[in-house]
């Protein structure tokens, strides 16, 4: 029974519009993982691998790409768009395309497959002579609100692996010898023969480290780091958001045997203010102000990170008016210019009003008229209208 072919761009997990490069990088991801030499035995990993040299096939060519968004499979079957011209009869093997990919021409299928583990390998810290590059670490810190706008310098302590002072980092006890491991030549990894490919994996004498020690360092047991807590000095810009990650190189753990050390990354927390919301570098607050302040008009001080400021507020300012105050805000963290703050008044109903005061409103009320109240006369007029 026929089965159904899944749609190239599907099976690469790209979009339409896409470009080459693109695609390429798309079947690189996805073939190591499900390459049969990483699935031994796995039916499902070998038949999507061979889905992949397919559809990367395809759409890794012009000419077939065009013809495939024209006519889907059917361009390569029999009498179809392409006609199988140019293919060969059918797809190539994928494991060609494979070699294509990873290895550009050079030499043999397990050279091609090797070298690319290999890459891997050094990436991961192995081999090169066992100086593997330590650990990156993460250390969530929480600022006031404060702190994030005017930046601060902050003092951490962290325990993390570092070089160790009795064999300063070599994992060999003072006086004894280091040397090449005979059986990987010190790359810390040996080809093993699996089918058409050479596969690199960590060398059983060394371990990885491409070298042997004759007496193993009695305070780090071989490994050139120890555990020891530490002081960092953080320095956060102005400006920072909630979430910002700060990078600090070098003050991660110490590599293995005197490798380079990681990085230390540092993920902010900004604690809420009681008063200001922020979008971006404009802050936002809410004001109250007096029935009679809106009113009349008049001034009324308004807190700003340097302190209060003096906002005019014309006669007549309705409940929910937003009045902008340029440059009170917060500083863009490269230095690139200041937010601004934006004030939204709000009137505040009078509550508690002993006799006199409910005097005088209720003959205030009784006096005004549809020109005292314009918009409210509005509605109800069109309500009227509505309901006749």
């Amino acid at each position: 029974m026929a089965t159904t072919k899944r749609d190239y761009y599907q099976v690469l997990g790209v979009g339409r519009i896409i470009k080459k490069k693109n695609i390429k990088k798309a079947y690189r991801k996805l073939a190591v993982k499900y390459h049969p030499d990483k699935n031994p035995g796995d039916k499902t990993a070998e038949d999507k691998f061979k889905e992949l040299g397919e559809a990367y096939e395809v759409l890794s060519n012009p000419e077939k790409r065009s013809a495939y968004d024209r006519f889907g499979h059917q361009a390569f079957a029999p009498g179809g768009g392409m006609g199988g011209a140019g293919m060969g009869g059918g797809m190539h093997d994928p494991f060609e395309v494979f070699r294509e990919v990873f290895g550009g021409g050079r030499g043999g299928a397990g050279g091609i497959f090797s070298n690319f583990f290999d890459e891997a390998f050094q990436q991961d810290g192995g081999g090169g002579g066992g100086r593997g590059r330590g650990s990156d670490l993460r250390y969530d810190m929480r600022i006031t609100f404060q702190e994030a706008a005017r930046g601060v310098e902050k003092e951490i302590e962290i325990s993390k692996l570092q070089s160790c002072d009795t064999c300063h980092g070599s994992g060999a006890e003072p006086g004894s010898k280091v040397t090449t491991c005979s059986t990987c030549g010190g790359h810390g990894q040996v080809a093993v023969t699996r089918g058409f490919f050479n596969i690199a994996q960590t060398c059983p004498r060394c371990r990885g480290a491409g070298q042997t020690i004759e007496k193993p360092c009695h305070t780090c047991r071989g490994e050139g780091r120890v555990e020891k807590t530490t002081k960092i000095k953080i320095k956060i810009p102005a400006g920072v958001e909630d979430g910002t990650r700060l990078r600090s190189s070098g003050q991660g753990e110490g590599g293995v045997r005197g490798g380079p050390a990681g990085d230390l990354y540092v993920v902010l927390h900004v604690e809420p203010h009681e008063i200001f919301q922020r979008e971006g570098t404009d802050l936002f607050c809410n004001v109250p102000i007096s029935f009679a302040r809106a009113a009349l008009g008049g001034e009324v001080r308004v807190p700003t990170l340097e302190g209060s400021a003096v906002l005019k507020v014309p006669a007549g300012t309705p409940s929910g008016k937003v009045l902008r105050l340029r440059g009170k805000g917060l500083p863009e963290v490269h230095g690139r210019g200041i937010g601004d703050l934006h004030v939204k008044l709000y009137v505040e109903v009078p509550i508690k009003l002993n006799a006199d005061q409910r005097a005088k409103l209720q003959a205030f009320a009784e006096s005004c008229d549809d020109q005292t109240h314009p918009e409210e006369a509005s509605f109800f007029r069109k309500a009227k209208d509505f309901f006749k």
